[in-house]
């Protein structure tokens, strides 16, 4: 490859995202180690616990550039599951999630900020329930490396409060708890 044939493809192909590495989420089906877990409050009495079995998603990550990152995150509402069966069908219905209208919540990064020490800052947009919100949250790479599995991952986890009636639903403030790992393809 010739010097201007090197400098058009850096032009079209920046160094950061050429070295960058693409991670598939390992959130659903046999391999789940990723989850969303959530927490909300009961009545105000105490906190119901629960979690999306569901979650698809990638994400670009490069530990020497992680401005470059890029997250983009699915989740099936249908599969919230408070060990609870008639309360899970009770907030699938429109009373809550509305799944019927709704089958998908995603959250996309617009910018991913660099806070020292493994944290990160994510900011971006999380639609729910037909609502599409900004929002930031705070995370930490919580590990990294070759695995047993014969492949390499990287793992994050974060918290944030969502006020559910910024997205239509009567709930309260639910706090997500996320734990992601992806797969590097």
């Amino acid at each position: 490859m010739n010097k201007i044939t090197l400098a058009a493809a850096l032009l079209v192909f920046p160094v950061s995202s050429v070295l960058a590495d693409d991670y598939v989420i390992d959130g659903s089906g046999a391999g789940m180690h990723s989850s969303i877990g959530f927490k909300a409050s009961h009545i105000g009495i105490s906190s119901l616990w629960g979690r999306f079995n569901n979650i698809t998603g990638h994400f670009i990550y490069d530990a020497d550039d992680i401005e470059a990152s890029k997250i983009m995150v699915n989740i099936d509402p249908a599969s919230i599951d408070s060990n609870h069966q008639a309360r899970d069908e009770h907030l699938r219905t429109s009373d809550f999630l509305d799944v019927e209208s709704h089958p998908i919540a995603s959250f996309e990064s617009s910018s991913v900020e660099d806070l020292g020490e493994g944290r990160i800052r994510v900011n971006g947009t999380f639609s729910l329930h037909g609502v599409t919100r900004n929002i930031s949250f705070d995370a930490v790479r919580t590990g990294e490396g070759e695995t047993p599995f014969g492949d390499y991952r990287v793992g994050f986890e974060g918290e944030l409060v969502l006020d559910t009636s910024d997205y239509g639903i009567n709930a309260g403030p639910v706090e997500l708890v996320l734990a992601i790992e992806g797969v590097r393809q």
